[in-house]
């Protein structure tokens, strides 16, 4: 009972305000959200959580009207409730739930859109946000979580920093027409920001980024995070349950590299010090062992097209089994870039290329997941 507690007041607290559902007096659901995409756990099938309160002792659900009902194993306490429905992979499905009593049913409430696919969380800087050049459009093959609510939009995408284009859209796009199955993004992408800025709070380094909002100095002369960004990125993925999205896909390096400023530059060995501390510590907090994918990214302008010291530190992490290789995000330059390529952010060509090779770097590794 005390887990079932537990469990209840997690997704309450997950999902705050959220009961967008059909609602009567008998049963009311907080979880889960409209056009809410669940990780699915095999190629196959997944598991829909669903929670909410009733005046009732038989929990039932079914997918879609044609559907059987099938009783749910809920957990009740204090006249909450939480149970998992397994589906298969798909959707958008209809998802209806029905509370009974002594075999009468009391009510019923119903989530129109509900899809088990693939969810990543998305995080970085501007390239990882709404920072580009040329909005992109979704093909209603994906939704984005922005903390409080999915949304299926076209850009800029809830959750992230900006009001323009992202990767998002082509790489949601692509994903779902390959896999068959909705994809759902839970975007955490800050403009502007340095790795130093993403550490947990308290966590020292010698140099100061450009941006100081997020850093403070010591009396000691070190710096340290106020731990915002970082706090930010676990609640997003505490969010989606254990083993709730398939990985984190990190773009960010350019804050890092070769600024105007030198003594705002992060040496490489810092810079990965500074981001395996990221992964390591978000893994710790969220209790498993999340794959992250890291791209290859110090690109600024033409002339100052990379640094090797910054995309060295991250391909180490590739090469240690920290994490995955994604993709070389320096290599897209001239037109792939804003202002006829004198921008660091993509154009609308950009864009498209840019998701095209998350694409390639994640559905080969995701087929080997599959298996």
């Amino acid at each position: 009972m005390k887990f079932a507690l537990l469990l209840s007041s997690l997704l309450v607290l997950r999902y705050p305000l959220q009961a967008q559902t059909q609602t009567h007096a008998q049963l009311k659901l907080t979880v889960p959200l409209e056009h809410q995409v669940f990780q699915r756990s095999s190629k196959d099938k997944g598991s829909i959580q669903i929670a909410g309160s009733a005046a009732a002792s038989v929990i039932e659900a079914r997918i879609g009207s044609g559907g059987a009902w099938q009783r749910l194993d809920a957990k009740f306490e204090a006249g909450h409730f939480t149970a998992v429905l397994e589906a298969p992979a798909g959707g958008w499905f209809q998802l209806e739930v029905r509370a009974s009593e002594a075999g009468a049913v009391l009510a019923a409430a119903t989530v129109e859109h509900i899809g088990i696919g693939e969810v990543f969380v998305v995080a970085g800087q501007s390239n990882s946000a709404n920072h580009g050049a040329e909005k992109q459009h979704n093909q209603g093959s994906f939704a984005s979580f922005d903390g409080r609510s999915w949304h299926v939009t076209d850009d800029p995408q809830p959750g992230g920093s900006g009001n323009g284009g992202s990767f998002m859209p082509p790489l949601g796009n692509a994903l779902a027409a390959k896999l068959g199955v909705p994809v759902g993004f839970i975007p955490c992408g800050i403009g502007a920001t340095s790795v130093r800025e993403w550490l947990p709070k308290g966590a020292t380094f010698p140099n100061p980024p450009t941006i100081e909002s997020r850093v403070q100095k010591l009396p000691n002369g070190e710096w340290e995070s106020k731990g915002q960004a970082y706090d930010t990125l676990v609640q997003r993925m505490k969010s989606a349950g254990p083993h709730g999205f398939r990985a984190v896909l990190w773009h960010q390096g350019e804050s890092d590299a070769n600024q105007k400023d030198p003594t705002r530059t992060l040496p490489g060995k810092l810079y990965r010090e500074s981001l395996e501390k990221i992964i390591r510590t978000s893994r710790q907090e969220i209790g498993w062992e999340a794959p992250w994918f890291v791209a290859q990214v110090s690109y600024h302008v033409p002339g100052d097209e990379a640094s090797p010291d910054i995309r060295a530190a991250q391909a180490s992490l590739w090469q240690d089994d920290v994490a995955l290789q994604g993709p070389d995000s320096d290599a897209l330059k001239g037109d792939l870039r804003e202002r006829n390529g004198q921008g660091v952010h993509f154009s609308g060509a950009g864009l498209r290329e840019h998701g095209a090779r998350w694409a390639a770097q994640i559905i080969p590794w995701l087929e080997k997941q599959l298996k």
